[in-house]
């Protein structure tokens, strides 16, 4: 029996050990990442008096997210991914806001909803809303086995890793004639898949569509919002998006003049794209908000996005810090200029 109690606690303090050498790590981590940047800002050219969108930093987001699994309503990795973003934007944002509630799924699953909202310069009237999807698709409906959930490195992640790195740079370099507002929504993904019956409507995008209708501050309005979505992949190729045309050209004609002025016209191509159901389409249907969507979505593909979409394949293997720095240095610049 002491031989037994002995291995017991022998045990327990090995895990213990285990657990404070992951924390050390973790913060270990976030401290070399905090470090590494703050003497970049220090070497900056003295003319980039609001600094400089860097890949590296936002791969680094975008990598925290991934490592915690597929972030799926329901589930542990989910609810961990949740707290490191509200702790993260929490680093930067003048004010964190946190929408919990319940939506019901295509299939009747009751699903945890976790909006995270950072607010810059809060007090001003004039706004922009940016905003992305935390969570990631529960099923590989594009692959033989649709069983799995998808990791979203790009279909999600991504989106997420650029405003992070931009929040940080908006808690450095403050914009003091507009006011930001960062929209990381949830459920994006959990919609019903192409071969589901019966067939239902506005099934994908709970989270934007539950803040549309609950907006952190009464009466919100901002004057656009912008949607990144897959905005990590190799080879990305961003088209004028159809309703983002329709309803924000000014915004539009800005960001892709902006890229090609900026040297990154191969990746916002100044053509006409398809329509894409993301959630610009409920911030501008029901909040009134006019919203366009950066999105990797080509209409020469088959199905528009890029083969590994709603794969297994959307890890870390497909995303280039090129396309990171191309989207973030482009929006970044065209809040700036606002």
């Amino acid at each position: 029996m002491k031989l037994k109690l002995f291995s017991e606690w022998v045990a327990l303090f090995l895990v213990l050990v285990m657990c404070l050498s992951c924390t050390k790590n973790k913060k270990n981590q976030e401290e070399n990442h905090e470090d590494n940047f703050k003497k970049q800002d220090k070497n900056e050219v003295k003319d980039t008096y609001f600094g400089e969108f860097n890949a590296d930093s936002a791969y680094f987001f975008l990598e925290k997210q991934v490592s915690f699994g597929p972030r799926v309503p329901n589930t542990p990795a989910h609810n961990l991914c949740g707290a490191y973003l509200v702790s993260t934007l929490s680093r930067f944002a003048d004010k964190v806001y946190e929408q919990k509630s319940t939506v019901t799924a295509y299939n009747g699953s009751l699903l945890p909803l976790h909006n995270i909202i950072g607010v810059f310069n809060p007090t001003h009237k004039r706004r922009i809303l940016l905003t992305a999807h935390w969570d990631s698709r529960h099923i590989t409906d594009q692959d033989n086995d649709k069983s799995k959930a998808v990791l979203g490195a790009n279909d999600g992640a991504s989106g997420v890793a650029v405003l992070l790195e931009i929040a940080r740079l908006l808690k450095k370099y403050p914009i003091q004639n507009i006011g930001i507002d960062i929209l990381l929504n949830d459920a994006e993904d959990y919609g019903a898949p192409d071969d589901y019956k019966p067939e239902k409507e506005d099934t994908y995008c709970l989270g934007s569509q539950y803040w549309a209708k609950n907006p952190h501050i009464k009466d919100y309005t901002a004057e656009y919002a912008i949607v990144l979505d897959m905005v990590g992949g190799k080879n990305a190729t961003f088209y004028r998006e159809q309703l983002s045309d329709e309803v924000a050209r000014a915004l539009v004609d800005k960001i892709w003049n902006k890229a090609a002025q900026l040297g990154y016209g191969i990746y916002f191509l100044n053509e006409k794209g398809t329509a894409v159901i993301d959630d610009h389409l409920y911030i501008h249907k029901i909040a009134n908000i006019p919203a366009i969507d950066i999105i990797d979505h080509n209409p020469s593909r088959p199905r528009g996005f890029p083969e590994y979409w709603h794969t297994q394949r959307d890890d870390l293997s497909n995303i280039d810090k090129n396309t990171l720095k191309a989207v973030g240095t482009v929006v970044y610049s065209v809040l700036r200029e606002m």
